[in-house]
């Protein structure tokens, strides 16, 4: 074990690792954890969070609160994050107390601000759309239309981002401090996830397809290895390992990246996280996202990226636009005669519309099989709202 703390350990139930966010990604985290004997401990602010019941240690906090996130940090050995919305004075206080902090807080500061992580893109030759950032609405029409707005902070899975067509539509606009982006012409939406660790081994999961549901503004499906050429799935690693070189980074990075119709590979956004273009990777790949931020986190050597299937595709499982109440999951029983499927449900009490609530892989052996699979269970899948009944 390499961990630089103050409480250093070996293996085991000494070691305590400290997680800043309760949702499905840390769930899915301690799932890897358990197979090290490590010990989790949860903050999230609302006290029936999936991780909740899952964790040696919870506790309900606000995670932007800096002295409530130094209060739960103080005697770990480690601290990292399953959402970057937090505290990053906390964590740098904690740093200089001896915590080690995977990701580090100031890459954390620059991922947070989407116009601090568009001028880094710049800085560093690293490519992406043409961009302006704005203070206000009233500057929205300065690049012209279409473009796409994006807050430079908040923002999270869909939120934070609108696509103004024309003139008639900038009151949607949103007023708060933000990005202009010129409208990409998309053919392919991709993710590279990639590992980095102290010594600068990087890893990267082979290139990942994603389909988005342009009314939940949420992935829909995803699969790997996409459908594009070997060139073009090479450049897509070489750009993603550039971002993390630059800002040499350490730990586990999502880099979402626009294909666009003359060729080119943009960078979109980074995350400095497990990712939604991952959750394959559990049943798909040598080691899961989950296990490989560990790895990072302890600072040990990372694992085989290698697919152990030849394709694997993920589904979500979201809430109905009408969800309201406690989660009633359809077409579960249709996924589970499928022959390769895997279900993955987050344990949330209460689903709403287009929530989250959990996602199905499957695996195959080839792109033609699995697409089928999936699309035979793809309309089954949804979770609507049971009322409680009236007294």
């Amino acid at each position: 074990m390499r961990i630089a703390s103050k409480n250093a350990g070996s293996f085991g139930p000494s070691l305590r690792i400290g997680v800043l966010g309760g949702g499905q990604l840390g769930r899915m985290m301690i799932q890897s954890a358990i197979d090290f004997d490590a010990r989790v401990e949860v903050m999230d602010c609302s006290a029936d969070a999936p991780c909740s019941n899952f964790t040696h240690r919870f506790v309900q906090g606000d995670l932007n609160d800096a002295e409530a996130v130094v209060a739960f940090g103080r005697d770990l050995d480690c601290i990292t994050i399953e959402i970057e919305l937090v505290s990053v004075e906390g964590l740098r206080t904690l740093e200089q107390q001896g915590v080690r902090v995977i990701p580090k807080p100031e890459h954390l500061a620059t991922i947070q601000d989407k116009g601090l992580q568009k001028q880094f893109f710049e800085v560093n030759g690293i490519p992406t759309a043409p961009y302006l950032l704005i203070d206000n609405a009233s500057e929205v029409g300065a690049m012209g239309f279409p473009i796409v707005q994006k807050l430079r902070k908040g923002g999270y899975d869909g939120k934070g981002v609108v696509v103004l067509k024309d003139e008639t539509s900038v009151d949607k606009a949103f007023t708060l401090p933000s990005i202009l982006e010129a409208a990409v012409d998309i053919d392919k939406e991709l993710s590279v996830i990639v590992a980095r660790n102290s010594a600068g081994e990087t890893k990267c999961f082979p290139v990942v397809e994603s389909v988005f549901d342009p009314v939940a503004n949420l992935v829909d499906y995803l699969i790997a290895p996409a459908a594009i050429t070997a060139a073009q799935a090479a450049e897509a690693e070489r750009v993603a390992q550039q971002v993390v070189e630059a800002m040499d980074f350490e730990g586990l990075l999502a880099v979402e990246l626009f294909l666009d119709t003359s060729g080119n590979i943009l960078v979109n956004e980074v995350a400095p996280r497990t990712h939604n273009s991952g959750h394959h990777t559990i049943e798909a790949n040598v080691t899961s996202q989950f296990e490989q931020h560990l790895r990072t986190v302890l600072d040990l050597p990372l694992g085989s990226t290698a697919p152990v299937h030849a394709v694997g595709a993920m589904v979500n499982i979201v809430g109905t636009a009408d969800a309201q109440g406690a989660p009633d999951y359809k077409g579960l029983d249709v996924a589970l005669a499928t022959e390769g499927v895997h279900p993955h449900l987050y344990g949330k009490s209460q689903v709403k519309p287009f929530r989250k609530m959990g996602h199905v892989t499957i695996t195959g052996c080839s792109r033609e099989e699995v697409l089928e699979r999936m699309m035979s269970i793809r309309e089954q899948l949804a979770v609507e709202g049971k009322q409680a009944p009236r007294a």
